[in-house]
């Protein structure tokens, strides 16, 4: 096992040189841009991913949705109440086992989901602006080494944030 590094030091920190920070700025600058340019289609930032992984096939069940979104379950249920409430979804009892309740789109909230995966990749594009391919996968290579060298492992083992595993 690699020897952890001390790259930061308690004696003289500096919370601006936190790549923690750093990346939280660039994940809030995202997120500010995203719900801006998804302001036309009346979706917040809570909204647009569960509605994506739908469209995706990636859940579908408020538990499923949930772990994949990592919010809790009363979270997603009440999250799910809105885009229903927008007519984007919908929930259908399953005829397999009625004690499951599976969540649908509708032909609006697929129309709407069509939208979002533009939406994300002009906004990740506008932020790579200047870098090399080369340079795009090293700090992609870079990232997921921080994640698996996260003490703390995130419940979905398929996450879809900007910039995730199943964006390019």
């Amino acid at each position: 096992m690699p020897k952890t590094p001390t790259f930061y030091r308690a004696q003289g920190y500096r919370p601006e040189d936190s790549v923690g920070l750093l990346m939280r700025r660039v994940l809030s600058s995202l997120a500010h841009e995203i719900e801006h340019q998804l302001e036309a289609s009346d979706l917040t930032n809570a909204q647009w991913l569960p509605l994506l992984r739908l469209s995706m096939g990636h859940g579908s069940t408020v538990a499923e949705l949930a772990r994949g979104c990592e919010l809790d379950a009363g979270a997603m249920t009440r999250l799910l109440d809105r885009l229903e409430a927008k007519g984007l979804c919908r929930r259908v009892r399953s005829v397999e086992d009625r004690r499951v309740v599976n969540i649908e789109l509708t032909e609006e909230g697929r129309a709407a989901a069509l939208g979002i995966p533009v939406v994300l990749s002009g906004v990740q594009n506008a932020c790579l602006a200047g870098f090399s391919a080369e340079e795009f996968e090293t700090l992609k290579s870079f990232l997921r080494r921080m994640l698996a060298n996260a003490p703390v492992k995130s419940p979905s083992s398929t996450p879809l944030i900007p910039g995730g595993p199943h964006e390019a």
